[in-house]
């Protein structure tokens, strides 16, 4: 019988992916208002580029746009990116339905965890402005990629068996397959920028919102 619940985070409770691409959108409008001369296209190429080699929890991407097209005095453009970007971050919300979702879950006497791939206290800051915070009974963590020893680790932390727990997430490698070989059940949400990859979860579904049917 499920008695935990474990959930991703970026697009799963909330769209990152379209967050992620409008502060980026927004990051690159400040440097070009502060007076630097590129064009739009060409920054977001080159973003977008550093964003893919270096990964999303780097943080200086702005730093090496700037060093790769060797801007001089590149402080204030920096400076412009991050303040936009920061300032995107407080417009996030999560899907409209994910904390009528949580609340609902926590009042059925379910144990709420999150289980993310990247850094603890960004994490935790995407929970807390999403308004999320207080519904979850801890944050794992892992900065290698979520893998099926990931979950065997949370499982023993937790002193629970596979059978009582179920993940959430929308990435079919790090939280379907990696958790099915922990012998975890699964629901897959068919979002962000992995909605095209089948599933072999236990449960599929394409819009978040619709977790609640799957517990009643």
């Amino acid at each position: 019988m499920v008695k935990s619940i474990l959930f991703d985070i970026d697009d799963t409770l909330f769209p990152s992916t379209e967050f992620s691409s409008l502060a980026r959108k927004n990051a690159i409008t400040a440097m070009i208002s502060m007076g630097l001369k590129y064009d739009f296209k060409t920054l977001d190429s080159k973003l977008t580029a550093i964003i893919k080699k270096r990964g999303s929890n780097y943080q200086g991407h702005f730093n090496d746009l700037c060093r790769q097209l060797r801007v001089k005095h590149p402080e204030k453009y920096i400076a412009a990116a991050i303040a936009s970007y920061h300032d995107t971050k407080a417009s996030i919300q999560p899907f409209p339905k994910i904390p009528q979702t949580l609340l609902h879950l926590k009042e059925k006497g379910y144990k709420i965890y999150a289980a993310s791939s990247g850094n603890s206290i960004k994490q935790w800051d995407k929970l807390i402005r999403l308004g999320l915070a207080f519904y979850f009974d801890g944050v794992f963590v892992t900065e290698k990629g979520k893998n099926t020893g990931f979950y065997k680790k949370i499982l023993r932390t937790l002193n629970i068996r596979a059978e009582d727990c179920i993940m959430v997430g929308d990435r079919e490698d790090q939280d379907i397959k990696a958790a099915k070989a922990a012998g975890i059940k699964t629901i897959r949400v068919l979002t962000g920028k992995y909605s095209k990859i089948p599933s072999k979860a236990d449960f599929v579904l394409k819009n978040p919102d619709d977790l609640v049917s799957i517990f009643e």
